[in-house]
């Protein structure tokens, strides 16, 4: 294995805990009840899986292009939406209700990695507004379009 680049290990490290990931999303949405509450998310995490499983296997037996990897810099910029995200994933979506869950993480996320500055009012009001129109759109999908269940505890 002393022949395999450092960029390789990392496309290889990175698509196995993704399809990892996949895996338990998957599993967790088949083994849920509700079960109709989970034929939508159990459609889409089954397709992302397959895509995930495929983008490890590719990456095993060196059929991507992994280019340089991942650089120190990259990753310290990437940590602090992993760490939104994993907070979201495992607490607040079920803690905090999915809408209210995602509008602040959402909300953080753009706040984190919108390169507008932080001292501007205007830039404030643009994301606030960004934050809303993007909650509509997914109130709009889920609740009216799919019309399936999301997580609901405390608001929503």
């Amino acid at each position: 294995m002393s022949d395999i680049s450092l960029p390789r290990i990392q496309h290889i490290v990175g698509s196995g805990l993704v399809a990892c990931v996949g895996a338990w999303v998957t599993y967790v949405s088949y083994t849920q009840q509700p079960s109709e509450a989970f034929l939508f998310p159990r459609l889409i995490a089954t397709v992302f899986f397959v895509l995930a499983l495929w983008t490890f296997i590719k990456a095993c037996l060196g059929w991507t292009k992994v280019g340089n990897g991942v650089s120190v810099t990259q990753l310290s910029n990437l940590a602090p939406g992993l760490l939104v995200a994993l907070v979201y994933i495992f607490w607040a979506a079920k803690g905090l209700g999915f809408y209210t869950a995602t509008t602040i993480a959402f909300f953080i996320l753009l706040s984190l990695y919108d390169p507008a500055p932080h001292t501007a009012l205007k830039s404030w009001l643009k994301r606030i507004f960004i934050t809303a129109c993007f909650m509509v759109v997914m109130y709009g999908l889920f609740a009216l379009l799919l019309k399936v269940y999301t997580p609901r505890e405390i608001f929503f």
